[in-house]
């Protein structure tokens, strides 16, 4: 079955201000991990730390989200252009953002956070790691809304035909309309590789990453898990995943910026389950 994507990325707007589906999904990602890390506060989790000073983290969490994110994104993906013009580091509404530079902006944001409240920085980490899944599959779900990173062509007759994607992006929209419903663009059909994305890194990671923290584990274990599942995760959907046009192909042919930034995240996840073994294990507190 070929599905047309035809969605407003805009909810609504009023005026000159719009309120679009990616931020609301960047809202639900922040409002779950306010009450599932809540949750676990209640519980103990993070021995010598309320609800309170929770929420302090979690203000450092989303600072460390943001500015990673679109720093991470133009170093990483963009460069060229913001030295061209330095002020699409503003332009967030735009798009672009980069997982990898996020989690380096939270890490970061916790290890500050960590040093303030005297606590182990891997404690923090190990607690968090749970909570961000769901974030980053509303996060996907937002990239699929404004029909941005698409897949590859399925070269089936199944898949998403997406308006904004190259071969399309200058046929008008009344006009695209007419032509899929007739399946003279059933060809032009891909992969939602966003789509894949939220159901790995959003609900996949999430089961696991929760199920397995719920009884107590060595220190470095869950953020470690965390790590090798993203990078796995990650790794396998950039084979049907179009790589951003200003990058292309990093080598053979196949090789993309995402696949070269989760490598060193496999490795890590791996290292720091293996050393998990020798740490101690942060009972909840009672």
């Amino acid at each position: 079955m070929t599905i047309l994507h035809d969605m407003d990325p805009v909810l609504f707007g009023f005026g000159p201000v719009q309120l679009h589906w990616y931020g609301v999904m960047y809202l639900l990602g922040f409002a779950t991990a306010l009450w599932l890390g809540t949750k676990r506060i209640k519980e103990g989790r993070l021995p010598g730390v309320d609800t309170n000073q929770f929420g302090d983290l979690l203000f450092y969490g989303i600072l460390g989200v943001i500015l990673g994110g679109r720093i991470g994104y133009i170093l990483f993906y963009a460069f060229d252009d913001f030295i061209q013009d330095p002020i699409m580091l503003l332009k967030i509404n735009q798009g672009g953002m980069s997982f990898h530079g996020g989690l380096l902006g939270v890490l970061v944001a916790a290890w500050i956070w960590s040093r303030r409240r005297k606590i182990h920085f891997m404690d923090t980490v190990d607690f968090v790691a749970p909570l961000v899944p769901p974030g980053l599959g509303f996060g996907r779900v937002g990239n699929y809304i404004n029909g941005e990173l698409w897949g590859k062509f399925t070269q089936s007759d199944w898949g998403v035909v997406f308006p904004y994607a190259p071969e399309l992006q200058k046929v008008p929209m009344d006009e695209v309309r007419s032509q899929f419903a007739t399946g003279a663009l059933n060809h032009f059909a891909r992969h939602p590789s966003q789509l894949y994305q939220a159901a790995l890194e959003g609900l996949v990671m999430f089961v696991i990453l929760w199920m397995y923290s719920r009884k107590p584990r060595p220190r470095f274990a869950v953020a470690g898990l965390f790590a090798l599942l993203y990078g796995i995760f990650r790794f396998i959907v950039e084979f049907v995943r179009v790589p951003d046009a200003q990058l292309g192909y990093l080598a053979f042919g196949w090789l993309t910026m995402g696949q070269v930034l989760s490598v060193p995240l496999i490795l890590l996840g791996l290292g720091m389950m293996m050393y998990s073994r020798t740490e101690p294990t942060l009972q909840p507190a009672p």
